[in-house]
């Protein structure tokens, strides 16, 4: 069984373009031309110049000895906050707007929950001179002000979505009806493996940089192309499926995916979407999904704003259907201790959505021979002040 989607967009019985008839032409275009336009060598050498002269890559391997030694394992910690922006999420904005120059389009929309993806995709239009518009739920806006800032500094228009729960899944739905709009020069830049194929598989191959830079690094510090697991936050999962990508198919690597679980489980305030979603379609894709018995979307909570998605990608509803991955479900409690003490023990300050795969720790026992990765998907700037207040700094 493979664990990468197969040529009609589905990873096992997850995944597919599930569009209106309005954006038939777009998902289209991309789907023809994705591929043909990422394999070429002119685009890899644009997009690899670019990720190491301005995103600053390869990011560290960063063995967190301190760590490792209070929990009795071998922690790796893959150091994708250093990287410019201060997160994973510039990987896959690079890519894409390089891909939108080719095919065409002069004006970039972005959705954007915790402000990393929005502030990437802003970064990138600056970088490109294309215009940008970023669509923000009004309670992200509120809580992640700085990446909001940051945004405007840079030139792009944050738009804020006032329905639904005001947060990640209403501002891609507002940024979906943008699109049907303006099919012809816009192209949508999602942050995350969701959406109608080709967008999980794209993001997913932008990202895995991250997975083949591992290997190499970490060949030359424990001789072993292979760790024993490697560990990401989940929310719609493109930290994840960059960390997990070239490990996919080698049942010797543990794959371990770390939810929200909120305020617990059963508390209904929990974005814990393998425990508590069942087989549905969002934004274009059939996946896991939060729901009500009549098919209505729960709304999630999570007290960090990239986590808080009512679904997941279909890359990671499969792994977990079909026993690959394990799923662990951390709630905001132990995630905002379990990144206080990355911060006591390392010096790292980590974005609250890392902090929950930090947690696993406490949950989930290695043997002291094990090799474990953990994706450090974000820095913890944008979240000072849910750490402040939290902790009554």
């Amino acid at each position: 069984m493979s664990y990468l989607v197969d040529e009609n967009g589905y990873y096992g019985t997850f995944g597919g373009a599930f569009i209106p008839e309005m954006l038939y032409p777009n998902v289209e275009e991309l789907r023809q031309q994705y591929l043909k336009i990422i394999g070429e060598k002119a685009f890899q050498e644009t997009f690899h110049k670019l990720l190491r002269d301005y995103v600053g890559r390869p990011t560290p391997l960063y063995f967190a000895e301190r760590l490792s030694e209070k929990y009795q394992t071998k922690i790796y910690l893959k150091r994708e906050d250093l990287c410019h922006t201060g997160a994973h999420k510039i990987n896959n904005t690079i890519g894409q707007i390089l891909l939108a120059q080719r095919l065409g389009k002069t004006r970039i929309i972005a959705e954007t929950g915790a402000g990393q993806h929005g502030v990437a995709t802003a970064t990138v239009c600056a970088l490109m001179g294309m215009e940008c518009i970023v669509y923000m739920g009004e309670i992200d806006i509120h809580r992640q002000a700085p990446n909001v800032a940051r945004m405007k500094m840079l030139g792009a228009q944050v738009v804020p979505a006032t329905s639904g729960s005001k947060t990640l899944k209403d501002a891609t739905n507002e940024a979906i009806r943008d699109w049907i709009n303006n099919p012809v020069n816009t192209h949508y830049i999602i942050g995350s493996v969701v959406g109608p194929h080709p967008y999980p598989d794209m993001v997913a191959r932008f990202q895995s940089v991250i997975s083949e830079e591992v290997q190499t690094q970490l060949l030359e510090k424990e001789g072993r192309k292979q760790p024993d697991y490697v560990v990401a936050c989940v929310g719609g999962g493109s930290n994840a499926a960059g960390l997990f990508y070239h490990f996919l198919e080698n049942p010797e690597v543990g794959i371990i995916a770390v939810e929200a679980a909120g305020k617990g489980i059963d508390s209904g305030e929990s974005a814990a979407t393998s425990v508590l979603g069942k087989e549905g379609i969002i934004h274009g894709s059939k996946t896991l999904l939060m729901q009500t018995q009549d098919g209505q979307i729960t709304e999630p909570y999570s007290i960090s704003a990239g986590l808080d998605y009512p679904g997941v990608g279909p890359m990671h509803a499969n792994l977990y259907a079909s026993g690959r991955a394990k799923f662990l479900s951390i709630t905001d409690d132990e995630a905002m201790h379990a990144g206080l003490e990355l911060c006591q023990l390392e010096g790292i300050i980590p974005a609250i959505e890392s902090s929950h795969a930090l947690a696993i720790f406490k949950e989930h026992q290695f043997s002291s021979s094990a090799i474990v990765v953990l994706n450090l998907s974000g820095r913890g700037d944008k979240d000072l002040n849910t750490y402040i207040n939290y902790f009554n700094l």
